[in-house]
């Protein structure tokens, strides 16, 4: 339980099982394979995998925090982490311990100023839900006051004690972890750690404020005020502060209630459609999303009948605890990369991430293009359930292909975009949940076409400032040919070619390393062999091996 672990124990439990599986990782998916043993990574993976899903499991349960938040990212992936993974965290947003009732009414009473008994008629002390971060309970409301608002049925959303110190904790031991991957140069060279783990921070701030979350249901409710589609329970302000928040109880159907959903009369594919074209429209249409559309925060309520072309049902969003924002400038960069995706159009992919700010300004973008290019030939309108049925080889040699254009161009994530990412993440994940034939492109394309149509008026203005750029560039091209031209008279064009230059280099280098690793696979099986008979011996010979294995690695990077 979170609420008596002491926050220094606390902080190193993260940190030492963050350590053990960084490590495992290093040495199963880096080491391993470069040294010939490819085939016992591949054989271990799933077992691997299976077995870091359950200690984190564990881990999460006990902790809570910010760690269930960790969990509930994880268990929606399922477009990207294999099934070991995502199945043995589905069920961890249900599995949070409820706080005693006693603890709750204390808390929420010293918050109101009042008994419970005199704001509220009944007050359930069963927990219809047990978040990381708080409970709900289920409750009526005074008739005076439900007289006013129009309803009596309410939930009540109620702190964890202490959790505002165990969320201190955890972005401290998160800021730790980050440090340790931004000395990472694959990872230093392409993302601000250390500035993400800030940005996550400010929105779990944020998160605990309960007032905070109140003013974002309603702005939500505002950008929804006029889709039959979309339904946002209403606050009870006047039972409401920092860490009690009263709303309309909106309960219905979960959105992977698959069988429920069914049962109602309603089409799960239909759901993953409109659920993502939503999530969609809050991205690029209202610049204003919901950044944590996990299960338990969605639900699909039925209704009678249905207006016009709305279904006869309503998507109900709760907990907006964690909300995003898209400035006017990012959101035109992000229609210009959806666009461009459902046009398969690779150019246009690298310019939009150019103006999103994901690419830094001068990256060399041609590989990436080249890439890009490919990935649409291959794999363009691809489902994920279709991309499942391809030989996994074909993944595996795509990757070893590019694997170098992607690692050496300067990624960067913009402000914001992590939580557009989650958002992305968790859509994705939760449409492939509800159909597993899902198709994103079949929400993109109609998408990208309305946004073409929507943004029809700036075709002119584009025209004429690229009819501009181009005049410029005619106008300047006499005087860079005769640049060009007395450079070459002179003598003095130069021809760069480094690969030429650095292949007799790496030759020599390449034999040296081929005995290393021949001299570390034997006295790594020699060791494990003889380690069940003379156990001395054998954990001897295996840590010595590490020492040809060092310049095997080092002596890749210097080749490099």
């Amino acid at each position: 339980m979170p609420d008596v672990l002491h926050g220094r124990a606390r902080y190193r439990r993260i940190l030492r099982f963050a350590a053990r599986h960084l490590i495992a990782i290093w040495w199963f998916e880096l080491i391993i394979p470069r040294v010939g043993f490819r085939r016992v990574t591949e054989r271990t993976r799933a077992a691997r995998m299976h077995r870091f899903a359950s200690r984190f499991r564990v881990l999460a349960v006990d902790l809570g925090g910010l760690m269930i938040k960790l969990g509930q990212f994880m268990s929606t992936r399922l477009d990207v982490l294999p099934p070991e993974i995502t199945k043995e965290l589905e069920d961890l947003q249900d599995e949070v311990p409820a706080v005693p009732f006693a603890q709750i009414q204390a808390l929420a009473e010293a918050e109101l100023g009042v008994p419970l008994a005199q704001v509220y008629a009944s007050f359930d002390p069963t927990p219809v839900a047990a978040a990381s971060l708080g409970q709900a309970h289920r409750a009526t409301l005074a008739s005076s006051l439900a007289t006013d608002v129009g309803f009596a049925q309410v939930v009540v959303k109620v702190q964890r004690p202490g959790i505002a110190d165990i969320v201190a904790v955890d972005l401290s031991a998160l800021r730790r972890v980050g440090a340790w991957l931004s000395r990472l140069r694959v990872v230093s060279h392409r993302v601000d750690m250390p500035g993400l783990i800030e940005e996550f921070a400010a929105t779990s701030l944020e998160e605990i404020d309960y007032l905070h979350e109140a003013q974002n249901a309603e702005a939500f409710a505002a950008s929804f005020a006029e889709d039959p589609r979309v339904r946002v329970p209403a606050i009870v302000w006047e039972r409401t502060t920092r860490r009690v928040l009263t709303l309309e109880d909106v309960t219905a159907i979960k959105i992977t209630d698959v069988d429920a959903i069914r049962a109602a009369g309603i089409e799960p594919r239909t759901v993953a459609k409109v659920f993502a074209e939503v999530m969609l429209d809050q991205l690029f249409v209202h610049g204003f999303f919901h950044a944590d559309p996990h299960p338990g925060n969605i639900f699909v309520t039925p209704r009678a009948g249905g207006d016009g072309d709305a279904p006869a049902w309503t998507l109900t969003f709760v907990d907006f605890g964690m909300m995003g924002d898209v400035p006017d400038r990012l959101r035109a960069s992000l229609r210009k990369l959806i666009i461009a995706a459902a046009a398969r159009d690779g150019r246009g992919m690298v310019v939009a991430m150019h103006d999103a700010g994901v690419l830094l300004p001068s990256a060399d973008t041609k590989e990436l293009e080249r890439v890009l290019t490919q990935v649409f030939a291959r794999f363009g309108g691809m489902g994920f359930a279709e991309l499942r049925e391809l030989d996994p080889r074909e993944f595996r040699d795509f990757a070893l292909e590019f694997s170098d254009v992607m690692l050496t161009l300067p990624f960067q994530l913009p402000e914001n975009f992590l939580l557009i990412i989650r958002a992305l993440s968790l859509t994705s994940g939760l449409s492939t949940s509800l159909d597993p034939r899902y198709n994103v492109w079949d929400s993109v394309e109609p998408y990208a076409t309305q946004l073409l149509r929507s943004e029809a008026g700036n075709v002119l203005g584009d025209l004429g400032g690229q009819l501009r750029e181009n005049a410029q560039v005619a106008w300047h091209l006499p005087k860079r040919l005769d640049g060009v031209l007395t450079t070459i008279e002179d003598g003095k064009l130069s021809i760069n070619a480094p690969k030429l230059e650095d292949t007799f280099g790496r030759l020599e280098h390449t034999a040296r390393r081929l005995v290393s690793a021949l001299i570390f696979a034997a006295m790594l099986i020699a060791g494990a062999r003889l380690h069940a008979d003379d156990p001395g011996t054998g954990i001897a010979l295996m840590v010595a091996s590490v020492v040809p294995l060092l310049h095997v690695i080092f002596g890749r990077r210097h080749d490099r």
